[in-house]
């Protein structure tokens, strides 16, 4: 059976999602999870292997993150959150489970994906937030041009050749992705992005944040957003900014396969940026 997994962690202690020899990753947690949680490797950790709706980088975090995996093994929705959640550490925890049928998949069966960056900015930087935000050094009396940032966002909106914000190791087969909208949310001292889009590059949030704030600090003039998505070329735009601050907030699918919205309501973030 099709078993499909609603997740959270804080990346700051990963590799990223992706499974690597010798290297800490969720991918691998969560599988020798799941395997302990079966209760017989030897038999089924080779036929449990987790899908994930997108792959994450070293650092990043995740409040909406949906897997499935294929198991001979039957439990029922709840036995398999708790049980699955007493194998894994504090920084990874499963929200829900359920049965789905075999025409699912996490990854190709997904239509949006959203991702949130959170900010902060400052004379000073925060311990409190070193590994869950990223930040930039400002005087006190001074903050971001966030009409000039809205303003650089609108030529991103619709179907385009990402290809300015790609990162050079991206796998991706087309660097043309369709985002349906770019939300700038001025709380000072935090600053957050919040960006919806059919699917992304490797690195491309991180890549757009970097170049917003380009704009944002008076460094270059909206339109040169726009000059930097025509030029298809990645050395045109701002350097990859930190991973800290990256969530993938949520993942959307069909309404026929009912799954379940992500649990927002245990994040730190501000829960009206967490609203549709």
């Amino acid at each position: 059976m099709r078993i499909a997994l609603g997740l959270q962690y804080d990346g700051s202690g990963y590799f990223g999602w992706q499974s690597q020899v010798d290297l800490n990753t969720v991918q691998d947690t969560l599988q020798s999870a799941i395997s302990s949680f079966v209760g017989d490797p030897v038999v089924d950790s080779e036929a449990i292997k987790v899908i994930t709706a997108g792959r994450t980088d070293t650092g990043v975090h995740a409040l909406g993150q949906v897997v499935h995996f294929d198991t001979k093994v039957e439990r029922n929705p709840w036995s398999w959150v708790r049980g699955v959640n007493a194998f894994l550490p504090e920084s990874v925890v499963v929200n829900w489970a359920k049965p789905v049928v075999d025409q699912f998949s996490a990854r190709f069966s997904a239509y949006e994906r959203t991702y949130i960056y959170a900010l902060h900015a400052g004379p000073c930087r925060s311990p409190m937030a070193a590994s869950r935000a990223g930040y930039l050094m400002m005087p006190a009396d001074t903050w971001f041009d966030i009409e000039a940032m809205q303003a650089a966002s609108e030529c991103l909106v619709g179907e385009h050749d990402f290809s300015s914000f790609r990162s050079s190791e991206c796998q991706s087969k087309t660097p043309v992705k369709t985002l349906y909208a770019i939300e700038i949310v001025s709380m000072q001292p935090w600053l957050y992005f919040k960006i919806r889009g059919n699917a992304f590059l490797h690195h491309m949030v991180r890549n757009l944040v970097g170049s917003f704030l380009m704009v944002g600090t008076g460094k270059r003039p909206p339109e040169w957003m726009a000059e930097v998505l025509a030029a298809k070329d990645r050395r045109v735009a701002a350097p990859t900014f930190a991973p800290h601050g990256l969530y993938l907030a949520k993942i959307s699918y069909p309404p026929e396969f009912a799954i379940p919205d992500p649990w927002l309501s245990n994040s730190w973030l501000p829960p009206s940026l967490l609203q549709d």
